[in-house]
Parts: structure tokens; C-alpha cells; sequence
């Protein structure tokens, strides 16, 4: 990457039109852009009003959208593709995760969660919620797992003690899967009293271990913009 390229993300405003809002796709590439150590410009769109900041280059599309040296990107799929396979090694970190099992842990949590929390008729709510619920228990089997490499350290090691899916550093699956599962945990434990139980140990520690880390914590919306976000999506209970 030359020194003279210009990245610029851009990405959906809160409430107050400045700060970062509601959106786990944007926080999925500002969390990739932190975690490769790049110069990059982060402009926050407030959705409500005209969107001039994006009708010259992209009009009609969805945030998240990358500007990289004035060439348009605008699926976060294909972004975060491209930024894995520009920005790499020896310049920046390969953020791949190296166990397949990584890349897909986890990855059904964010629709049982959804037909749960906008479920209209309460008596299908405890179905809904068991399902939810055998989600997560399915994430935390994986996170109790001991992965390949811990095995080589301590071979006898029988509940994994890593911080994060792939290991004890952020890899492209914790970017997609972190955002959603804190999304899941406000907005249940706000609207329905069923935060993420606690009996899920090893979720739970992911939530916290991620908590603790910059690349997530500045990158996450307050609370109040992810229940502002569902309040009207929520059936009231």
C-alpha cells in the first residue's frame, strides 16, 4: 500500500449525527481498520437527512462504504476480502483466522436471535427462545474447546482458556460474530431480562475479553442506540 493512498470509511451516525451508531457491518470494518494498524478516515453519515456526503460517489447504496484512493467499495463482505488481501503481510497483520470451525461458530446466533426478539404472538416466545439459547450453548462449546495449537502447548488441557474464537487475538470471524453477540446481549437482557446467562461461561468471557480491548470498545454504539434501534421492532411483553 502506498504511503499516498487515501482510505476512508464511512458509516451510519447515532442519534446525535456524529458519533457512531447502530450498524454491525460498520463496526465489523472499523474494527478491521483498527486491527491492521492503517491511517484511515472515519466519517459518520446520519441517515435521517439528505445523504449529500455520499450522493457524488455513491448514491443509493448501504453503509458501510469504503473510499480507497477514490475507487468505491461497497459490500462489507467484499470490502473486508479486499482489505485482508491489500493490507498484508509484511506491512500489516493477516487477521485469517486459522481454524476453519472459527469462521462459521456462532454464525446462527444473530437469526434466532432476531426471530425471537420481533416474535409478535407470545406463546411461540419459549420455543424461539430455546432455540436462541441452543445457539449459544453451541458457541460455547466451541470457545470450551481446546484448539489445535493450545493441544501442543499443554497436551492434557481439557476446557480452552483463549480469549477469543480462533486464540487470544481478534481475527476476521470475532469482527463479524462480536458486534451481533452484543447486540443479542443488550438487547434481550433490556427488553426481555435474558442477558446472555451467565451458565455460559465461556460466552460470557468472549463478551467480557472483548469488552477489555480498545479495537472493540471504541468501535462499539452506546446501549441506547442499539435499543432505540429495536424498540419498534419489539413487541412488548
Amino acid at each position: 500500500m502506498a504511503e499516498t493512498t487515501k482510505l476512508q470509511l464511512f458509516v451510519k451516525a447515532s442519534e446525535d449525527g456524529e458519533s457512531v451508531g447502530h450498524c454491525p457491518s460498520c463496526q465489523r470494518l472499523f474494527m478491521v481498520l483498527l486491527l491492521k494498524g492503517v491511517p484511515f478516515t472515519l466519517t459518520t453519515v446520519d441517515t435521517r437527512r439528505a445523504l449529500d456526503v455520499l450522493k457524488d460517489f455513491a448514491p443509493g447504496s448501504q453503509l458501510p462504504i469504503l473510499l480507497y484512493d477514490g475507487d468505491v467499495k461497497t459490500d462489507t463482505l467484499q470490502i473486508e476480502e479486499f482489505l485482508e488481501a491489500t493490507l498484508r503481510p509484511p506491512d500489516f497483520p493477516s487477521l485469517a483466522p486459522r481454524y476453519r470451525g472459527s469462521n462459521t461458530a456462532g454464525n446462527d446466533i444473530f437469526h434466532k436471535f432476531s426471530a425471537f426478539i420481533k416474535n409478535p404472538v407470545p406463546t411461540q416466545d419459549n420455543a424461539l427462545c430455546q432455540q436462541l439459547l441452543r445457539a449459544l450453548t453451541k458457541l460455547d462449546a466451541y470457545l470450551r474447546t481446546p484448539l489445535d495449537h493450545e493441544l501442543a502447548q499443554e497436551p492434557q488441557l481439557r476446557e480452552s482458556r483463549r480469549r477469543f474464537l480462533d486464540g487470544d487475538q481478534f481475527t476476521l470471524a470475532d469482527c463479524s460474530l462480536l458486534p451481533k453477540l452484543h447486540i443479542v446481549d443488550t438487547v434481550c437482557a433490556h427488553f426481555r431480562q435474558m442477558p446472555i446467562p451467565e451458565d455460559l461461561g465461556a460466552v460470557r468471557r468472549y463478551l467480557d475479553s472483548a469488552l477489555q480491548e480498545k479495537e472493540f470498545k471504541y468501535t462499539c454504539p452506546h446501549s441506547a442506540e442499539i435499543l432505540a434501534a429495536y424498540r419498534p421492532a419489539v413487541h412488548p411483553r
